[in-house]
């Protein structure tokens, strides 16, 4: 099954490639702004794994996407989304997410965790492993792991077996960490509320 997974993930490769170049580099990468909040959830994530949440960088190259790149992705994200068993994890008094690496279950940020953390294992740097905070059509928030490469910014998630461009998703983009600093937060300019907006009216 993974490798059947693995070739049509190599010819989708393929396919976004050439998207990218009909369509152009803009509507295929996500508008950043300014300095956000972080996610209760995060912060309460950093206490436990301080190492991770002081990563800085000052390489703004995205990830160059390459076929044996796109396999770990593809491979990492069925991995976990077959590993792991969804399931709310809330803290005692049942408010707050608990963010933490999953074993048998987990909830969308555990999945996103722990692909971040065996895609950085694999290679990728954690400035192109950004941990995305979205709202669903039903106005849930939820959390998917963007990956960011030279090709576009793509959507690892545990509701969705493809790995998507993110301006292909049917989610409201909140924010997402810096590129810069794995402890800070910037806002994401989704300008393709807009379009839905209209299209509902």
């Amino acid at each position: 099954m993974i490798k059947k997974t693995i070739l049509f993930g190599a010819a989708f490769l393929l396919m976004c490639i050439a998207a990218y170049a009909e369509a152009g580099a803009s509507a295929m990468i996500m508008k950043t702004g300014g300095r956000t909040s972080q996610p209760i959830g995060h912060y309460e994530f950093c206490q436990t794994y301080r190492g991770e949440c002081s990563v800085k960088s000052s390489n703004d190259t995205p990830l160059s996407l390459t076929s044996k790149t796109w396999n770990l992705l593809v491979l990492v994200n069925s991995q976990v989304n077959a590993q792991v068993r969804p399931e709310t994890d809330m803290d005692i008094w049942g408010k707050a997410e608990v963010w933490s690496y999953p074993t048998t279950v987990g909830d969308c940020e555990d999945y996103v965790l722990l692909k971040r953390k065996l895609l950085n294992e694999g290679g990728i740097p954690l400035s192109d492993l950004l941990i995305t905070v979205v709202r669903q059509m039903n106005g849930e928030g939820h959390a998917v792991l963007t990956v960011r490469t030279g090709q576009g910014d793509y959507i690892l998630d545990n509701l969705e077996a493809r790995i998507k461009p993110w301006n292909e998703t049917n989610y409201d983009y909140l924010k997402r960490q810096s590129t810069k600093n794995t402890g800070a937060w910037v806002s994401i300019n989704d300008d393709r509320q807009v379009l839905v907006g209209s299209i509902e009216q």
